[in-house]
């Protein structure tokens, strides 16, 4: 009996460090807010959000990750009807979709820097771009993620390891999701308005 129950932690301690990991992810972030928060209004005579940010391309940006958001639900879906190729499939676009949602992230850091308005110029826009950078590399880490989780059903298949694996992933994408419907709400939407 024992020896079942040990099994069955030892089994479950992945998941629990994903829990954990995702708590202090959340308190990172959360600090981040906070000191968004209290620099949003620091511009030293720079612009304000409301004056660099794009409602219309952060809406697109939020849409994109949203679907892509739905994509991995999907594939989970698809997963526990053991349907190999259609979870390569929505795994697969769920990367793509993050994939587009990074390449506009950067060209709007891309974009703001050309027109002089660096992490350097106020506390504001050093806020930004590190609340917004790190929700970057989250993506970077989830894309590269969903790379290792393809990789290992196509040559693994979709056992339980891999079940477990593909379920962390989208627990930790679902995370991101959230992040950014924060980050839009707060950064953007509220930027926009003040």
């Amino acid at each position: 009996m024992n020896k079942v129950m040990e099994m069955q932690r030892k089994d479950d301690s992945p998941l629990f460090g994903l829990w954990v990991y995702l708590m202090t992810d959340g308190m990172l972030f959360a600090s981040l807010f906070a000191t968004f928060a209290v620099l949003r209004n620091s511009t030293f005579g720079g612009p304000s959000g409301a004056e660099l940010f794009s409602l219309s391309f952060a809406l697109l940006e939020t849409l994109i990750l949203l679907t892509s958001s739905f994509t991995i639900g999907i594939a989970m879906w698809f997963a526990h009807q053991r349907d190999v190729r259609a979870v390569l499939f929505w795994v697969g676009l769920t990367f793509i979709l993050g994939a587009l949602f990074l390449s506009m992230e950067l060209q709007e850091f891309s974009h703001l820097v050309q027109e002089g308005q660096s992490w350097r110029q106020s506390a504001f826009l050093s806020s930004f771009f590190t609340l917004v950078g790190t929700h970057g590399l989250h993506i970077i880490a989830g894309l590269v993620w969903c790379a290792f989780v393809v990789l290992q059903i196509m040559h693994k298949g979709l056992d339980g390891i891999r079940m477990k694996r593909l379920a962390m992933l989208a627990m930790f994408w679902h995370f991101l999701d959230v992040i950014w419907i924060f980050i839009f709400s707060i950064v953007y939407l509220l930027g926009g308005i003040t």
